[in-house]
């Protein structure tokens, strides 16, 4: 049935009439991620109704489908044995983990000790006391692992039992006796070769794989360079510990496309539309001060320079399109910068080559901009002095926003800042106050 306001009017009907039955019915063909979307519309106590009604591992599915805010809603009430058995007993290891990791320690211990499965237990643990934004955090103790020296029959055989416990197989995982990962082994190869054929002789050897504390950025640049589904993981002396599947990795680049959009927009947390007023707010409020502080500036340099303004008043009128022009340019050119340090490009290989590339980008674009201001004041606004100063200012103006768009987010990555900030108000509010002076002080030179 399609999500609209009448399935969600009739769902509501049938949970207040406490129908369990008809209640399931309408939800059996419904994917995770939709009935996820039907609780933001459902009071907690509506949906936790529904949810109890989910078997197992649809139950979990949904869990995880759920936004942060709504899981810790939901969560708070139900008993920790019912998230342990019921839930948890469902998952990955790594979904599983990232849920515990939200709670407070006390809760985690407390879920912890009703998990049945001490080896699931065990494995939970393990992922929490990696970062979250490392590989040790992305990935999952699931996987499919066998010997290199295992024929095909045996092989085959210790598949199907490990199999049990993995929901996708991407990859085989080939290891030695001491479990260090020595390759790969292709399900076509396994089923094409011979039953005396040892694992040894038909993996592919020097598999990719990244340690635990590979950053997950680094992790998602290198599924996305080798279009890998899964890729293994290791610890300190190669010895295999878990995998990242590409699902996981897909989760990663949005949340960091999705933190670089709102530090580009002035957004200083991660925030969503839902959030409360109190929160929203702080999000916002630290780089509206700083464009307040920016515009200060901006009006004591036109303050410095209010006589330029009395000797020719049209002087105020650009003042606008300088503004917005330095503004434009220098996004423009850290956008660039900033979208190569993001696909893990060496943007320090031939730094000097992009700069003059860069320059080159601008001049160009100077000369056109300029010329077509310059034409425009020369006809339609006597004076050549007038007509040179605003095309001299504008040209130069571009040229400054250029060199700063790509300097400065190719510094702040240097000093280990995340360089979107290069990409939002930062740069825009520099660009306003430095080429409002350049502005003033050419019409100082043709006017003073």
């Amino acid at each position: 049935m399609e999500l609209n306001r009448e399935y969600i009017d009739k769902l509501k009907e049938i949970i207040e009439a406490g129908d369990e039955e008809q209640a399931l019915k309408m939800m059996e063909s419904l994917h995770a991620a939709d009935i996820a979307d039907i609780y933001d519309e459902l009071s907690i106590e509506e949906a936790r109704f529904l949810y109890l009604l989910l078997d197992g591992e649809k139950a979990a599915d949904v869990l995880i489908e759920l936004t942060d805010d709504d899981r810790q809603k939901f969560l708070k009430v139900l008993p920790s044995e019912v998230i342990a058995r019921q839930f948890i007993d469902n998952m990955d290891s790594d979904d599983a983990a990232d849920i515990i990791g939200e709670m407070e320690e006390e809760r985690q211990e407390e879920i912890l000790s009703h998990i049945d499965d001490l080896e699931q237990a065990g494995d939970i643990v393990d992922l929490l006391n990696y970062d979250e934004d490392t590989a040790g955090g992305l990935m999952a103790k699931e996987l499919i692992a066998v010997n290199e020296e295992w024929s095909m029959p045996t092989c085959l055989k210790e598949m199907r039992k490990q199999a049990i416990e993995v929901d996708e197989v991407y990859y085989i995982y080939v290891v030695n006796d001491s479990r260090v990962l020595t390759g790969v082994l292709p399900l076509k190869k396994m089923l094409l070769s011979p039953s005396v054929s040892k694992v040894k002789h038909v993996m592919k050897k020097e598999p990719i794989s990244v340690k635990t504390d590979t950053p997950s950025e680094e992790v998602a640049q290198i599924i996305e360079r080798y279009d890998l589904v899964a890729l293994p993981v290791v610890d300190g002396i190669g010895r295999l510990v878990g995998r990242i599947t590409v699902d996981d990795v897909v989760d990663v680049i949005r949340e960091e496309a999705d933190r670089d959009y709102q530090m580009a927009s002035g957004i200083s947390q991660d925030v969503e539309a839902s959030d409360k007023v109190i929160r929203l707010t702080r999000a916002r409020i630290p780089w509206l001060l700083i464009g307040l502080f920016g515009g200060v500036c901006s009006a004591l340099v036109i303050g410095l320079y209010e006589g330029n303004l009395h000797l020719d008043h049209r002087l105020a009128f650009f003042i606008p399109l300088i503004a917005a022009m330095g503004g434009n340019v220098g996004i423009q050119s850290s956008a660039i910068i900033v979208k190569d340090i993001a696909a893990g490009v060496n943007i320090f290989d031939r730094t000097l080559f992009k700069l003059f590339k860069e320059i080159s980008v601008a001049l160009i674009n100077a000369v056109i901009l300029s010329s077509l201001i310059f034409s425009y004041n020369f006809f339609f606004n006597e004076g050549v002095d007038f007509a040179l100063t605003v095309s001299i200012s504008l040209f130069s103006v571009i040229i400054f926003a250029s060199l700063s768009g790509t300097i400065v987010p190719l510094t702040l990555h240097k000093l280990k800042i995340d360089p979107a900030l290069a990409t939002g108000p930062f740069i825009t509010t520099m660009n306003d106050i430095v080429g409002l002076f350049i502005y003033m002080t050419i019409s100082g030179q043709f006017f003073g």
